[in-house]
């Protein structure tokens, strides 16, 4: 801890705090206090709106995620389902247009529309939805 910190501090929580830091660099010989550096009131003013979190963000643009696109759905008994092959229709709880779901890691975050893409199928978002979270 440096000087500045313990000035405001009374002198046994100050020695308390040294004998604590003391007693962990005995048991483990690679700790080593570290200063927290908060930033001051003057620094927040340094930034645009958004713009340290937009550095920050970068951090976690190689995570991957799970994307699914789910057209529709259906119930059917295991029976039922033995008995489909090649050429069968399943019937799904949507209709033609209708828009489909988009689920990210299992949580349902916007809603689209099936497009072509070349000779491949794709997904345009056409609605964000709100999160349950709070």
């Amino acid at each position: 801890m440096s000087d500045d910190n313990t000035e405001n501090e009374k002198p046994e929580e100050a020695a308390d705090a040294a004998a604590a830091a003391d007693t962990a660099e005995k048991k483990n010989p690679e700790y080593k206090e570290i200063e927290s550096s908060l930033p001051d009131d003057d620094d927040a003013n340094d930034f645009e709106i958004g713009e340290a979190m937009a550095n920050d963000v970068t951090a976690i643009y190689d995570i991957p995620v799970q994307i699914s696109a789910v057209l529709g759905r259906s119930n059917m008994q295991v029976s039922q389902l033995l008995k489909l092959g090649r050429g069968a229709v399943v019937e799904l709880d949507r209709k033609v247009g209708e828009a489909i779901d988009i689920y990210v890691n299992n949580r349902l975050v916007a809603r689209g529309e099936v497009v072509v893409v070349e000779d491949k199928l794709g997904v345009t978002m056409t609605e964000i939805v709100k999160s349950d979270r709070s």
